[in-house]
């Protein structure tokens, strides 16, 4: 069972990315919609094989409801497996039910498989450096939060059938009230189609100029890795990673990234990535579609000569 995320009346794309998920479980898939109007979401993806729409009073998230719906759908329907994003929303609900009803729980989920009845769940430890298979028997259900851009979204073209499971509420004990816009800083770089992408290959902040200009000429939107962050050279706003933004643009060109899991976590299901790096060894070229072995600045003269 999979509870679709949605934000401000649109459905976002972790849902579609869950399905995905669901599937490396080799069981029908149920994909539930708790919403004032479940039927505004569009959830008949490829690989869903049930809809059910969870009608509520409330017009946006809130915890304690969700909480609330989650228990009942459990109880009624005994998911073997009952699949979360791993997000704000998830997370101020999500570990609630897992403790209150006993689930095995895991969180920051980035690969998932059945063997035999056991659910395995990888995830990782130690900021990212060690990654973990922890194993789920099948005596009771597992609520796992699964971590976005970790699988592909699901295609449209579904035919699943819906229906409808009403819910007693509760006295809510928080209300959501209104939204207010964080400073997204100068830019968003979750919203560019284009990321030229730079690391600690750049040497020193004074190189920071020439590859801002280098994006603007190419189209593309300047984003950084972690280092340049934390030297104070750039904005977090730009900062690609665990611990900044997740982007999917369609070409990520990164230029002196070495490519640590960290920094690969937000940007490895972008369409295209191209990397550049000295060394061949490099982990960006694990994930890279195309590649070049050579000095940054070099491959930036050239595209500097573009017109």
């Amino acid at each position: 069972m999979i509870v679709a995320e949605h934000l401000r009346g649109e459905l976002r794309e972790l849902t579609r990315e869950l399905v995905t998920a669901a599937q490396q479980l080799s069981g029908p898939v149920t994909v539930a919609v708790i919403a004032r109007d479940p039927t505004v979401f569009d959830v008949s993806f490829q690989g869903v094989d049930e809809i059910v729409n969870v009608p509520l009073g409330q017009e946006e998230f809130e915890n304690d409801v969700y909480q609330t719906a989650l228990e009942a759908l459990i109880a009624d329907r005994q998911p073997h497996a009952v699949l979360l994003g791993f997000t704000v929303n998830s997370m101020g609900y999500g570990p609630a039910v897992a403790a209150k009803l006993a689930l095995g729980f895991a969180s920051d989920v980035h690969g998932l498989a059945l063997e035999g009845e056991t659910v395995v769940a990888t995830r990782s430890f130690y900021g990212g450096k060690v990654d973990a298979e922890l194993e789920f028997p099948a005596e009771r259900p597992v609520l796992l939060l699964v971590r976005p851009t970790a699988f592909a979204p699901a295609a449209d073209g579904g035919n699943a059938p819906a229906t409808e499971f009403a819910v007693e509420l509760p006295p809510a004990r928080a209300r959501h009230l209104e939204f207010e816009e964080a400073a997204m800083g100068d830019v968003d770089i979750t919203t560019a189609d284009f990321l030229l992408s730079v690391g600690r290959g750049i040497g020193d902040k004074e190189a920071i100029p020439r590859f801002e200009q280098l994006a603007d000429k190419l189209g593309a939107v300047l984003s950084v890795s972690r280092p340049l962050v934390d030297a104070g050279w750039m904005p977090n706003a730009r900062q690609v990673g665990q611990s900044g933004k997740t982007v999917k643009p369609k070409v990520y060109l990164a230029l002196g990234i070495s490519g640590a899991v960290q920094h690969l976590a937000g940007m490895k299901t972008s369409d295209t990535i191209i990397a550049v790096n000295t060394d061949p060894e490099a982990a960006i070229f694990n994930v890279a579609h195309f590649g070049a072995v050579a000095d940054l600045f070099d491959v930036a003269a050239e595209l500097e000569k573009l017109s």
